[in-house]
């Protein structure tokens, strides 16, 4: 499902390899750190896609990537009809006013040097959008719109919390109007009492301004919460894409049932009737992904094929894709 008609980005083959080299003098390749391998998707105008997986399984690459905060190594992010992988840094620069993002640490994102006035306005500037008066009276709507005191201006975000820090990170985001905002795990560094209020931050703000998310995360009951779609990754590849409902209820591959099976049940009754899927072994590493499929070493269902043949990634169900030989044992 999705609450527009039309992809307003749409990711093909998106590779990202980061090159290991050796040599203090002269440095010779030896391999490639494969962080993200030849991944798909599409986020449709207005909707959320939620984006979940193990620690290290390329999530946050994928987002910088997208933003070409990180150079591609190969596919194509299509935004709103232009190739973002096409366009100098000129025409990039004029494009990003339209595309945010919001950083997993508050602390370390916010520049300790700089007042928070000054946070909030860089982007106005950069992009030569407002000055003076101007900057000012926009800097402080922001800050009410995300539930700050405007006067804080002259403030420094060592004067702030965790969730006051992050609510500056995701005024300064929204400084420019973005059409696209890339959430990279804006709640995994906050207290659990205050992960909600910055959810319900985020909600209100896509429905007052109309925002496409793409929101990161391995806290996978809140993915729930405030996804319209999902998509599982592992090793730097999808394994799931389908309705949020649809993979918590009827997931088709194995390391995504493995995945649900861990997710915290309120009801003690339906918890100790549940099934705890406890995958074996370690994640092999990026740099030297296993043949076939990339989870052969650790799945619970794995054949001879899967260790030879990648699989494509197949649409099961409508609008239900997953990259698995045997999913349709599952159906």
């Amino acid at each position: 499902m999705s609450t527009g008609e039309k992809p307003l980005v749409i990711v093909r083959h998106l590779k990202k390899y980061f090159a290991i080299d050796r040599g203090a003098i002269i440095k010779h390749h030896v391999g490639d750190i494969k962080a993200v391998d030849d991944v798909s998707f599409e986020i449709y105008d207005g909707e959320t896609l939620g984006l979940v997986g193990e620690t290290g399984c390329g999530k946050t690459t994928v987002g910088r990537t997208m933003l070409r905060l990180y150079e591609p190594t190969d596919g194509q992010v299509i935004f709103d009809g232009v190739d973002l992988m096409s366009l100098n840094e000129s025409k990039l620069r004029r494009m990003r006013q339209r595309m945010q993002m919001i950083f997993q640490d508050p602390y370390a994102s916010l520049n300790p040097r700089m007042t928070v006035g000054s946070i909030i306005g860089a982007p106005l500037e950069v992009h030569g959008v407002a000055r003076g008066k101007a900057k000012l009276n926009r800097v402080q709507e922001l800050l009410q719109m995300v539930g700050l005191n405007p006067y804080f201006i002259n403030r420094y975000p060592h004067e702030f919390s965790g969730g006051q820090r992050q609510r500056i990170g995701i005024a300064r985001s929204m400084a420019l109007n973005p059409d696209l905002v890339i959430c990279d795990e804006p709640i995994s560094s906050l207290d659990v009492s205050i992960q909600a209020q910055v959810v319900n931050l985020l909600e209100e703000l896509q429905d007052k301004l109309g925002l496409t998310y793409l929101f990161i995360a391995h806290d996978l009951s809140m993915v729930r919460h405030i996804s319209d779609r999902m998509v599982v990754m592992y090793l730097g590849k999808v394994m799931e894409m389908a309705d949020r409902d649809e993979i918590y209820l009827n997931p088709l591959h194995p390391y995504t049932q493995a995945l649900m099976s861990a997710v915290p049940v309120a009801d003690p009754e339906v918890a100790q009737k549940r099934k705890r899927i406890i995958l074996e072994g370690d994640i092999p590493s990026p740099a030297n992904p296993p043949d076939g499929c990339n989870f052969s070493t650790r799945c619970p269902i794995v054949k001879e094929i899967c260790k030879r043949d990648e699989p494509e990634i197949r649409e099961l169900r409508p609008g239900h894709y997953v990259a698995c030989h045997f999913a349709e044992q599952f159906l």
